[in-house]
């Protein structure tokens, strides 16, 4: 099985890094090809080009798609799980993940099909990881985790994926707190990938 893992942080001393090495330590384990896509080691440009706004904002699919996106269709189309692994700021993913999916999702791949053109094929499960200062309760209570849950699961993953989640890592505030509830989860959420994929 092939796991997508795109990944955005600009720090390797962050905690999220530390989550990405726990999360590829476990899912290598269970002998999976693991590929990593680090937004900001390759330098992904999250910026929509004039030509890349045409292309989308008038459905012109006759406009041609850009190099570094088309590696990135290459990744989805080889891949049985994508994992999208970021930090909360200001209660969404940072810009340059953000940028993944207003470039990567293009008109005729990702929407609006053409027969002519490559579509998305429908990934089996697409997960979304997001480490939070803030604890969960208080996410929730201001509604900022609902909002969350709702861009990424309803629109971006949407029906592009036959199963989908979204784990919200909280407190990092307080990381000694947290840090063994978070490793549990990960370790979970390894087990579940399993089962999912051994019901095939």
């Amino acid at each position: 099985m092939n796991i997508l893992i795109v990944y955005s942080h600009p720090s390797k001393e962050s905690y999220t890094f530390q989550i990405l090495k726990q999360l590829e330590s476990v899912l290598t384990e269970q002998r999976w090809n693991v590929e990593i896509t680090d937004l900001y080691a390759q330098n992904f440009q999250s910026s929509m080009t004039e030509q890349e706004y045409h292309r989308e904002g008038s459905a012109n699919t006759t406009l041609p798609v850009s190099e570094d996106v088309l590696k990135e269709h290459k990744k989805i189309e080889k891949a049985d799980c994508i994992i999208f692994l970021y930090p909360l700021w200001w209660s969404d993913c940072p810009a340059i993940m953000k940028g993944w999916f207003d470039r990567v999702y293009s008109v005729g791949y990702a929407y609006g099909h053409q027969p002519s053109l490559p579509k998305m094929k429908v990934i089996k499960y697409g997960i979304a990881i997001c480490t939070a200062g803030h604890p969960n309760d208080f996410l929730n209570k201001t509604g900022i985790e609902q909002s969350m849950r709702t861009i990424m699961l309803n629109d971006r993953l949407g029906n592009r994926f036959e199963n989908k989640e979204m784990f919200i890592l909280g407190g990092t505030l307080s990381v000694d707190r947290v840090k063994e509830k978070h490793k549990s989860q990960i370790n979970q959420l390894a087990n579940t990938i399993k089962a999912l994929f051994s019901q095939e």
